[in-house]
């Protein structure tokens, strides 16, 4: 257990089905089907549950993706993945204490569906649950829902703060004492502890309530990532995780100051959300060991591969008729791409580094915009406290570059060493998501006796 004198990392564990590299499904040791290999997941689950992870984090796209078809033959990743919300079902019943946390976007589906989702995930896990709160940029995905285009970054920011306010709302349909469940008194629930919600918005009509009783932790814990200014705003009104790339103590502090100033002016506690940013950790034996574990993943990155990579980002302007060995095209970018997206910190770190297209798609790659750590244990644990006592984040989203040999890796190398300087725990010290990433249960705004809490 921890000594209780020093900071706790939170740490989550990103599974990409193959492993986070765009690579990664080359690696000899890389689960080749693991896309839709439940036992693959399972296998994960044990082993982050083991090592004490607060939580496993899945992404999703309810689409394939669109592109140049000979380079994504090369890339399998979103081409053929389970839904994660039913993935983590099913993990529920093979851990009992890591946080289970998923994407689900707001473009694409309705409040009602995704309350009733998670909340369900969040019972039969007895209090596991997490959402990830996206807005939809994948046009691919407007396709598959009866629309040609999405709708503008700004509204579709709004629709989701919309969309949250009335999950809120739905997921305190029922008092925590509703369901008595009397069979003496032949009563079930308590009539006058049920709510209707009666929502309508610019976006959604909504009465409830929800046909879900509420868990252990009232309601599942919101991630989110948007770094632009939208994004953040956004975050500051509801987010209690955020997942966002960030490079340098120095940048992790300033974005850590704005977002928790924003939060005030929500009546947000600052303290109600814990930071934690990607980590692309490539464990070695040696510093030596894990630079050449890091080249070999990257000497498999096909050209198709790479430039498909930026294409997607860069908004899908197709790069194919430029060589990928003379200077990044900076022209065609001019003015069209949004301050904060990833698409921006490529086409800003290219023009910085004045890289080509190899050497951009190279850089990205790697860890898909977050930050790569490569070294042994020692290096990658004295890095993870600096920034910890840095009060720059409060831990870490860790992205195996492989799976499961990167998490293997880290859940047997890192994780003890990080124990050993007391920075993380040897137990878990809850039994809800909530409890052990250190954030409150919420109140119930239906509760008299208390000031309702939205986040």
């Amino acid at each position: 257990m921890s000594n209780g004198k020093r900071k706790q990392l939170r740490l989550g564990a990103f599974f990409h089905p193959t492993g986070n590299h765009v690579a990664a499904w080359l690696h000899p040791d890389s689960q080749i089907d693991a896309g839709m290999n439940f036992e693959h997941y399972a296998d994960l689950a044990r082993t982050a549950e083991r090592a004490k992870f607060d939580l496993i984090f899945l992404a999703d796209s309810p689409a394939t993706r669109d592109g140049n078809l000979n380079a994504l033959s090369r890339w399998p990743q979103y081409m053929a993945l389970f839904e994660p919300t039913t993935l983590l079902s099913g993990l529920a019943a093979v851990t009992k204490h890591i946080g289970l946390v998923a994407t689900a976007t707001t473009t694409y589906n309705e409040p009602y569906n995704i309350a009733r989702r998670f909340a369900s995930l969040d019972l039969m896990s007895h209090g596991r649950a997490g959402w990830n709160v996206v807005t939809s940029s994948n046009i691919s995905e407007a396709y598959n829902f009866n629309r040609t285009e999405h709708p503008k970054h700004d509204e579709r920011y709004e629709r989701a703060l919309e969309f949250v306010e009335v999950c809120w709302g739905l997921w305190d349909s029922w008092d925590d004492d509703a369901f008595v469940r009397d069979r003496a008194s032949s009563t079930y629930f308590h009539p006058e502890k049920m709510h209707h919600l009666n929502h309508k918005g610019r976006h959604f009509s909504v009465r409830g309530p929800l046909n879900v009783a509420p868990s252990p932790q009232r309601r599942p814990v919101l991630a989110q990532a948007g770094a632009s200014n939208v994004g953040r705003e956004f975050a500051a009104q509801i987010a209690e995780i955020i997942f966002t790339p960030l490079h340098t103590i120095e940048e992790a502090k300033a974005f850590g100051a704005d977002i928790r100033g924003r939060m005030t002016k929500y009546g947000r506690d600052p303290n109600d959300v814990k930071i934690m940013p990607g980590l692309n950790a490539i464990v070695g034996r040696t510093d030596e060991e894990a630079r050449e574990k890091f080249q070999q993943l990257q000497d498999m990155i096909h050209p198709a591969v790479g430039l498909q990579l930026l294409s997607t980002e860069l908004g899908g302007v197709d790069l194919s008729p430029y060589p990928i060995d003379e200077p990044f095209p900076f022209h065609i970018f001019e003015g069209k791409l949004i301050a904060g997206s990833s698409g921006q910190r490529i086409y800003d770190r290219a023009k910085r580094e004045n890289q080509t297209l190899r050497q951009a798609y190279l850089s990205y790659a790697g860890a898909r915009g977050q930050r790569t750590l490569m070294g042994s244990p020692k290096t990658i644990a004295d890095e993870m406290e600096a920034w910890l006592m840095a009060d720059a984040v409060d831990g870490f989203l860790v992205q195996p570059s492989h799976l499961p040999g990167g998490l293997n890796e880290f859940a047997d190398l890192v994780m003890p060493e990080l124990v050993r300087r007391g920075i993380f725990r040897s137990e878990y010290e809850g039994s809800t998501l909530r409890e052990n990433l250190g954030l409150h249960r919420p109140v119930s705004r239906y509760d008299t006796g208390s000031v309702a809490k939205r986040a």
